[in-house]
């Protein structure tokens, strides 16, 4: 069984980036399951993605204390999620912080030092990217989510190859996208 958390906030692209996770894991042969919480999502709330992967799974939610891996769109919601990771498990988060609302109004700001610490404390295996770089060099602000998809994939996903992802992005994103997103996939 591998379990991967999938968040962000709402409008990031999370659950796109879970459909096409799951879609790998079916073309890898594997047995998918998945949920997502995204009622706030239209707001700009916290949205999160279960997908487990693997026989014998009971639940599409994961436990807290047994995801593989963390795909974070947001430093702030990595932190928010950890309770889900095990011990070392892996987190792609990406370095931009959005400040919630209500910190804003409180005119409290968010270290990104203090959160990659509260990160490495819980895995020595965080992988941070650097993701309004690399969609300016590709020229879109719309791939960040097969951006960290494609990182985490390199990184160990058990069972899938970025091979699966490539032939989920083609069966389900816009022709017109196709190409992009491979290169996001591969950035």
């Amino acid at each position: 069984m591998t379990n991967v958390l999938i968040c962000g906030i709402g409008g990031q692209g999370t659950v796109l980036a879970a459909k096409l996770l799951d879609a790998a894991a079916i073309n890898a042969g594997l047995t998918v399951h998945s949920a997502e919480t995204i009622g706030m999502a239209q707001r700009g709330g916290s949205v999160t993605s279960h997908v487990r992967i693997g026989e014998n799974c009971w639940s599409p939610l994961i436990p807290f204390g047994q995801a593989d891996a963390i795909i974070a769109f947001e430093m702030c919601e990595a932190v928010r999620n950890l309770d889900y990771l095990k011990k070392d498990g892996l987190v792609v988060v990406n370095r931009k912080i959005i400040r919630p609302v209500n910190s804003i109004l409180a005119g409290k700001n968010f270290d990104e030092g203090e959160m990659l610490a509260c990160l490495k404390s819980r895995s020595c295996n965080v992988i941070t990217v650097d993701t309004d770089s690399i969609c300016s060099e590709l020229g879109s602000s719309k791939v960040v989510n097969t951006i960290l998809l494609g990182t985490a994939v390199r990184h160990g996903i058990n069972g899938i190859t970025m091979e699966n992802v490539v032939e989920a992005v083609m069966s389900s994103v816009k022709e017109k996208f196709v190409d992009l997103n491979i290169r996001a996939l591969n950035s």
